[in-house]
């Protein structure tokens, strides 16, 4: 029997593998498109057309072309458990002997440099958006929970319990379930700021048959790409540089560290397995508080 080409073999693992794991929906897309590009490396730059043509050095080689465009450690390493978990599927179906991918080497991991904005800079980026109800929302969402932007676009109105009155008042709080990595929810306190600005988005939403909770003017449900751009947009109409939707994240963490908040509560709402991982923001709450200390002397 003839080996199945490229293109075949990618849709027999993405129909018989991917559709039989509890995948999130963003894993899935993730999967699909490292091997979408891995297709038109293979078959494009090096003219292969089955998959029993591949080998290891295509593979290592294919690994350089990501690095020389630049894309992060992180986003190679996925790449890389993307490949193996291919390859290690053709051969458990009999479609290959032996994996290609066997001995393809991750890079390293990079020490990632975690951006938190200061109080004045969030402050100045919450009164940029100030006139937009929903991108205000969004935004006062990411700062007041921590939540990641893919997070924040999985949001459903069912997930939102909001209070009848919103106030500072003790135990006056919302409540929101996340749909977080791995398929794993959880639910985090919606304090009185994160409610007021819910409220007045809800207020305005369109009254419309769609469960998701932030939508497009064409009403629709608005991705993450769609999120991380718009946050990207505020941030430099804010003058803040070198910062993402994913620094709202690190913001929302240092500063409430600073603050005093119980590194378990932190945890819980970052949705963090191992305390260990929270750890790191006690570190960039000491560096935060010895910059402002030092900028703000008396």
């Amino acid at each position: 029997m003839p080996a199945p080409t490229i293109h075949e073999a990618i849709e027999q693992y993405l129909a018989g593998y991917l559709t039989a794991r509890n995948l999130a929906p963003l894993t899935r897309i993730n999967y699909a498109s490292d091997l979408k590009h891995l297709m038109r490396y293979l078959t494009e730059q090096l003219h292969l057309t089955t998959i029993d043509q591949v080998k290891p050095r295509y593979l290592d080689g294919y690994l350089v072309t990501l690095d020389t465009k630049g894309m992060k450690g992180s986003s190679r390493r996925r790449h890389v458990a993307t490949i193996r978990s291919f390859f290690t599927f053709l051969v458990q179906q009999g479609i290959l002997t032996e994996s290609p991918a066997e001995r393809l080497l991750p890079p390293e991991r990079e020490r990632e440099e975690r951006r938190v904005l200061t109080e004045v800079e969030y402050k100045r980026l919450l009164g940029a958006v100030q006139h937009e109800v929903r991108d205000g929302a969004i935004i006062e969402l990411l700062l007041q929970t921590g939540i990641r932007q893919s997070e924040c676009a999985g949001i459903k109105l069912s997930d939102i319990t909001l209070p009848a009155r919103v106030s500072r008042d003790e135990g006056n709080v919302g409540t929101l379930r996340v749909h977080g990595k791995g398929r794993k929810d959880r639910v985090v306190t919606l304090n009185y700021k994160a409610c007021r600005a819910l409220k007045a988005y809800l207020a305005v939403r369109p009254k419309i048959d769609e469960e998701h909770l932030f939508l497009t003017k064409f009403e629709k449900p608005l991705g993450s790409r769609s999120i991380r751009n718009l946050v990207a947009k505020y941030l430099t109409e804010a003058g803040i540089p070198e910062a993402s939707a994913h620094a709202l994240r690190h913001t929302f963490a240092t500063h409430h560290v600073k603050k005093g908040t119980k590194l378990d509560v932190v945890r819980q709402a970052l949705g963090h397995e191992s305390l260990a991982t929270t750890s790191v923001y006690v570190g960039l709450a000491r560096e935060v508080m010895d910059k402002e200390l030092q900028q703000n002397a008396l």
